[in-house]
């Protein structure tokens, strides 16, 4: 792995794809454990937890549903505290245990506001599934039933994750360089 260059940003390796596998297996098998005999939907949050997403549910044994919402609070490399929804649910998830996949969680502030509205919504149950979680940038108590990875506070791109739409393509993930 070397280093990559992301618009006017140059980055570093930091986790390789035979590592992200591992932990990805890991948690599907945790989550085949927990949800058998039910039939879980995994609601994938874009654009950044499709690599993730499609990598997990292909190690997911147990029937399931997959739908979609698109959320941004990002601009560039710095959030903003302002949650965007560009595509919401739709269909109704009442009565069904509901496994909310996002790529990373860092204030958790994205997450409490996916959480609420599913509660309203009446699921049956809410788990979140993450690949990457910033314990030290948290700022909101999120239970975080299947999480993947914890890493330390710095921007990454790469496997699903972006600079400004760019850089998801990557196998690997990479921190910037500052």
């Amino acid at each position: 792995m070397e280093t990559i260059q992301v618009k006017d940003r140059i980055f570093a390796p930091f986790l390789k794809e035979e590592d992200i596998q591992k932990e990805i297996k890991r948690v599907a098998s945790e989550i085949n454990r927990d949800y058998e005999g039910k039939e879980p939907l995994f609601l994938c949050i874009l654009n950044g937890a499709f690599m993730f997403a499609a990598d997990l549910l292909k190690n997911v044994t147990v029937p399931c549903n997959v739908s979609f919402v698109k959320l941004a609070s990002y601009q560039g490399t710095d959030t903003t505290g302002k949650i965007k929804e560009l595509m919401g649910l739709n269909e109704s998830v009442e009565g069904r245990h509901v496994i909310v996949v996002e790529d990373i969680v860092d204030t958790g502030f994205t997450m409490r506001d996916i959480l609420d509205s599913l509660s309203e919504k009446n699921a049956a149950s809410v788990a979140v599934c993450t690949l990457l979680c910033k314990p030290e940038k948290l700022k909101v108590d999120i239970n975080l039933k299947y999480l993947a990875m914890n890493i330390p506070n710095g921007f990454i791109v790469g496997y699903g994750l972006d600079y400004d739409g760019f850089g998801r393509n990557s196998r690997d993930i990479y921190k910037i360089v500052k």
